[in-house]
């Protein structure tokens, strides 16, 4: 599977690529658009589990047999916490107080909808996997991964998370 350019390597592909021309007799093709780093719907759900690396490289990916038990239910979604319509700061600190009171309650895995955004590039969407990368969460947060197509794909993320610490 390929991984997401890097913006230095969007800056050189960008200066490659407008030195090419179409053979002749051929049509010029249609420019692609580019991977980014910080947008992660543009990364294709990884069966070998490192999408959470192209999403965030302080969030370790969650385990490619664990991802694939959760995208096909046989290991249970334990939460789902819709983002849509907050604003970055409540939803911010929605996600945390879900998130601690899931491993609270011994969830082992939820799932978080970011949705799209207006053209695909959502402000949700570009700062949850930040946002479970941080200090304060990395207790909790096992690991982070693009959700399925049939839970939300692009705009949703299945979040692992930790055993809860034994008292």
């Amino acid at each position: 599977m390929k991984r997401p350019l890097k913006p230095e390597e969007l800056k050189i592909w960008g200066l490659v690529a407008a030195t090419v021309h179409p053979l002749v007799g051929r049509d010029a093709p249609k420019p692609a658009r580019p991977q980014t780093l910080d947008a992660p719907a543009r990364i294709a759900p990884q069966r070998a589990g490192d999408a959470a690396k192209a999403l965030r490289e302080g969030v370790d990916p969650i385990e490619p047999n664990r991802r694939h038990r959760i995208s096909r239910e046989r290991e249970e979604i334990g939460g789902r916490l819709d983002l849509h319509g907050l604003t970055q700061e409540r939803a911010r600190a929605v996600l945390d107080d879900f998130l601690k009171r899931a491993q609270a309650d011994g969830v082992r895995a939820v799932l978080i909808i970011t949705g799209k955004g207006v053209q695909g590039d959502g402000v949700l969407r570009r700062r949850v996997p930040d946002w479970l990368g941080a200090p304060h969460l990395s207790h909790v947060v096992a690991g982070i991964s693009e959700a399925h197509r049939r839970h939300g794909g692009a705009g949703a993320l299945y979040v692992a998370l930790k055993r809860r610490p034994r008292p």
